[in-house]
């Protein structure tokens, strides 16, 4: 840097010292103190004008969360009486919810030639018995399947006439809904064999299934499926679990077996099989759940 320049702003100095003295380190600010009821932009309060402040916001914040409190309950209350639903006590705005769910599942998850995972014969275990209410004891001699809307008309199968078809075997994982899952080990008949031995309209692109125990009313369910979901090879008409015949609390002496939905899909002691083209009707969907239930 010119030498010129660094020695000119000393000339300045020296003359700005003749007028007034150059104050020597920092210069502590003046404390301001501000005595009122209400605060000042950019004031210091102090002493009592702080307290009152203070109990001033304080009380200004109960009252606004209050507020956000109580309207909670009265705003869930509006929701309850006057959001529309959509025909099954469902609000419509949780039904797109669980459609828009359904949408991701069908393309994003699930694949025709996809497969849910499959386990060592060793990992199955006995899974829960998970029947809503009682469990049905029936007389499995006199047990029949009343198939309907098939090409060729309605038919009452006994277990013998299901003996004939082919038979698979697998270890996958039933997984609840409420969180717990189990490995089981099960064999029976694939759905899509079922399908093709009793042949499906054209046109149908559902199947329901029920399960109306005589005696036990108030144990009766049905589900309803995609046909997609009924023609993936793992989709079973399960007769064995664990190399044993199915028991009364797994469903003796037909169920369901779907590895990829949830075990609300996997309907046990199945009396009806319907080929239908419109959705079909499904227990737990009309209490609020997923119809889809897919993993």
């Amino acid at each position: 840097m010119d030498k010129e320049a660094t020695e000119q702003p000393l000339t300045e100095t020296t003359e700005a010292s003749e007028s007034a003295p150059t104050p020597v380190g920092p210069v502590a600010p003046a404390k301001v103190t501000i005595e009122a009821d209400e605060p000042l932009t950019g004031g210091v309060l102090t002493g009592e004008a702080a307290e009152r402040e203070m109990r001033r916001h304080t009380r200004r914040s109960f009252l606004w969360a209050g507020a956000a409190l109580l309207g909670v309950p009265a705003g869930w209350k509006w929701f309850n009486d006057h959001a529309p639903e959509d025909g099954t006590s469902i609000k419509q705005v949780f039904r797109r919810t669980l459609q828009f769910n359904e949408t991701v599942a069908r393309t994003v998850f699930f694949s025709p030639t996809h497969r849910a995972r499959e386990f060592p014969r060793e990992k199955a275990v006995e899974p829960r018995n998970n029947y809503k209410g009682e469990t049905p004891e029936i007389d499995l001699d006199s047990w029949r399947l009343h198939l309907s809307g098939t090409a060729e008309g309605d038919r009452v199968l006994t277990m013998g006439d299901l003996e004939t078809l082919p038979r698979s075997e697998q270890t996958t994982e039933l997984k609840c809904v409420e969180g717990w899952s189990a490995v089981v080990n099960w064999s029976g008949i694939p759905l899509v064999e079922f399908l093709k031995k009793y042949p499906v309209p054209v046109g149908v692109e559902y199947v329901s299934m029920r399960s109306e125990p005589e005696g036990y009313e108030d144990e009766w369910y049905y589900v309803g499926l995609d046909m997609p979901g009924c023609l993936h090879p793992q989709s079973l008409l399960a007769t064995h679990m664990n190399g044993e015949p199915l028991t009364a609390a797994h469903g003796a002496p037909l169920r369901l077996v779907m590895p990829h939905k949830y075990g609300i899909k996997q309907i046990k002691l199945i009396t009806h099989i319907a080929y239908e083209k419109e959705r079909s009707r499904d227990y737990w969907a009309e209490q609020g759940y997923d119809w889809y239930a897919g993993l």
